[in-house]
């Protein structure tokens, strides 16, 4: 299995930085596409950023030029920059991970998500 733990989150005034940081860990052979995505009450669960191994990434229009993904595979880690935050960014967010397992099971984790709040 893999265990994905998030840090970072809390609350930031409009305009503000944060920086979400999330660990994997587990049997993991090899990660592959890593992500954030976000939730409010009411809404579906949205994409926000993701990285595949290689270091390509692709964002959701909405945050595009204020937020910036990155990974380190040395320690398994993902990370979120986030710059020029909205009260709109307030959400959970929630890292997910595809990794293949020693086993050679290929598993979709996610994290059990990280509150960001966006407000003065």
């Amino acid at each position: 299995q893999v265990q994905l733990v998030e840090s970072g989150g809390g609350l930031v005034q409009p305009g503000g930085s944060l920086r979400l940081v999330c660990a994997a860990s587990g049997r993991i052979f090899s990660l592959h596409d890593m992500g954030w995505y976000r939730q409010v009450p009411g809404k579906e669960r949205e994409l926000v950023a993701r990285i595949i191994s290689g270091g390509s990434t692709n964002y959701a229009d909405s945050v595009k030029g204020r937020f910036t993904i990155s990974r380190d595979n040395a320690k398994n880690t993902v990370y979120l920059q986030m710059n020029s935050v909205k009260p709109e960014d307030t959400a959970v967010y929630y890292c997910n991970a595809a990794a293949t397992l020693f086993d050679g099971n290929r598993v979709d984790a996610w994290g059990q998500g990280t509150l960001v709040t966006v407000s003065s």
